[in-house]
C-alpha cells in the first residue's frame, strides 16, 4: 500500500486526486496539507508541512507556484519523494526542483495526462519528418478564463519536443502583431486562448503545400490530470533519488 500526501488537498484538484484514490486498492491518502480550511476529509488534515506527524511514501503537490519552495525542501529533508504538478514554475524554482532531486526522487512533468506524454513523443517523430520537408509549425493552446500562465506549460513542451529532434533549430515566436514580413522556415508560433471552463486544448499543426496534418489533444475534465498524478506517485515510491518524468512512468508500463 502506497501511503500519500496530499499537499493542496482542500483546492480542486486534491479534491479529484482524493476521490481517484478511494477507489483504489494499492494506494492511500495517508494525510493532507492545505492552509486553507475546506470539508472533513477521512484522512488528517495539517495547516502546514511543519504540524505534519504522519509517515508517508510519496508527496503529490497540486498546489501553487508560491508554495513549492516549502514543499521540495521538506520533501529534500526528509527523503521523501515528490511528484511535482504545479505549474508556472520560475527558473529560479526549477533549478531548485533539480538541487533538491540529488537527495530524493522528483518527478515533473508539464503535463501529468498520460495521453499529452504520449503525443509528446509522437509529435518529435512527425517533427523529424515533416520539419526536414519544410513544413511550418504552430501550435494552438486553449485554457479556462482563470489560468494564470500563458502560454501553457504543455505547449512550451510540445515546442521543445519538437525542437528536439530538429536539433535545436526553432525560435519561439509569441506574437506577431508587429511584424510585417513573410514567416520565417524556423519558428515554431504558439499562441494561447484563454476563456469559460475550458479544462485544456492543445493543437499542433504542421502545415505544408497543399496538406496540414495536426495533432491534438483535449482534456474535458481534470481527472485525467489525476490520474496520471496517481499513477507518477505510485511509480516514484520506491524510486532511488533523481529527476524523473512521465516519460519514465509510461515506459514501465
Amino acid at each position: 500500500m502506497v501511503k500519500v500526501m496530499m499537499y493542496g488537498c482542500n483546492g480542486y484538484m486534491g479534491h479529484v486526486i482524493c476521490n481517484l484514490i478511494k477507489d483504489m486498492e494499492n494506494v492511500t491518502v495517508a494525510a493532507g496539507i492545505d492552509p486553507c480550511p475546506g470539508d472533513q476529509k477521512d484522512f488528517p488534515v495539517f495547516a502546514s508541512l511543519d504540524e505534519c506527524n504522519v509517515d508517508v511514501d510519496v508527496i503529490i503537490d497540486f498546489s501553487a507556484a508560491v508554495a513549492v519552495d516549502g514543499v521540495l525542501d521538506y520533501a529534500a529533508a526528509k527523503k521523501i519523494p515528490l511528484v511535482e504538478c504545479t505549474t508556472g514554475l520560475s527558473e529560479e524554482q526549477l533549478a531548485h526542483l533539480e538541487a533538491a532531486s540529488k537527495q530524493t526522487a522528483i518527478l515533473r512533468s508539464a503535463n501529468m495526462s498520460l495521453g499529452v506524454n504520449t503525443l509528446l513523443e509522437m509529435v518529435k517523430t512527425a517533427a523529424k519528418i515533416l520539419g526536414e520537408a519544410g513544413f511550418d509549425i504552430d501550435i494552438v493552446e486553449k485554457h479556462h478564463r482563470r489560468k494564470l500562465d500563458a502560454p501553457s506549460g504543455t505547449a512550451l513542451a510540445f515546442a521543445d519536443s519538437i525542437n528536439e529532434a530538429a536539433d535545436g533549430k526553432y525560435n519561439y515566436v509569441f506574437d506577431r502583431s508587429e511584424r510585417r514580413m513573410q514567416r520565417p522556415q524556423d519558428e515554431i508560433g504558439i499562441s494561447a486562448v484563454r476563456g469559460g471552463t475550458i479544462v485544456g486544448e492543445h493543437e499542433i499543426i504542421f502545415a505544408g503545400t497543399d496538406e496540414v496534418i495536426e495533432f491534438k489533444h483535449t482534456a474535458y475534465s481534470r481527472a485525467v490530470f489525476g490520474k496520471g498524478a496517481v499513477e507518477a506517485a505510485v511509480y516514484l515510491a520506491d524510486k532511488p533519488a533523481g529527476l524523473y518524468d512521465m516519460k519514465d512512468v509510461i515506459s514501465a508500463k
